[in-house]
């Protein structure tokens, strides 16, 4: 008996959809940029710009002075100080209460610097026998350009007196500045203001009227 042969189902050729890939969700793959697609530009911390803005102001209106402030105060690094003053402006920026009030930090950080360089360099003079008598040579010409306007002889007699003398006098003839203004840049009193300029003044006309 011939056995019947299995009759075989027809195949069907595969559709358009089994020939394409397997769809892939779009979130899954990162897009590439675009030839013309600006990328944004990276916007720094509002406050740093401010502040970075603020500073190069300061720096513009008050450098002149506050060098001329250090060179009457007798540093004898002025550009050092004043640098190093409105550096530290820079990192103390945000505990300033208000803006207005950097340029009378500046000046009261001048002072500080000042009169803490002039304590130093007394010390190591006291540890050196000799010390060598100080090189006018050395100061910079730009410091040298601001004493140009004025007195040799004022100048030589104001370096002579006391530092809180000398801050007090130098504050108040010189930068005109008022006794409160005086008291808050040398971190004293009113009254001690006072007393300080007059003693200096005193001081001041006594060396004027020897050098006569």
């Amino acid at each position: 008996m011939r056995r019947r042969q299995p009759t075989s189902l027809p195949v069907r050729p595969p559709g358009p959809a089994a020939l394409t890939e397997p769809a892939v969700s779009s979130a899954a793959v990162p897009r590439p940029a675009a030839s013309n697609e600006v990328l944004a530009p990276v916007v720094g911390d509002p406050a740093d710009l401010e502040r970075e803005a603020a500073l190069a102001s300061l720096f513009e209106l008050h450098y002149s002075s506050m060098l001329r402030l250090a060179v009457l105060l007798g540093a004898d690094d002025p550009e050092n100080v004043v640098a190093e003053a409105y550096y530290q402006l820079y990192r103390k920026w945000r505990r300033l209460r208000e803006t207005g009030a950097a340029e009378a930090y500046l000046r009261s950080t001048v002072c500080n610097l000042t009169r803490m360089r002039i304590r130093h360099l007394q010390v190591a003079r006291r540890h050196v026998e000799n010390p060598p008598p100080p090189d006018d040579s050395v100061a910079s010409a730009e410091s040298t350009a601001l004493l140009h306007d004025d007195q040799r002889v004022l100048i030589g007699a104001l370096q002579q007196l006391p530092a809180r003398q000398r801050e007090a006098l130098v504050l108040r003839h010189w930068l005109g500045l008022k006794e409160s203004e005086i008291a808050a840049a040398m971190g004293i009193s009113c009254g001690s203001v006072k007393t300080h300029t007059a003693r200096g003044i005193a001081a001041l006309t006594q060396a004027m009227e020897t050098r006569r």
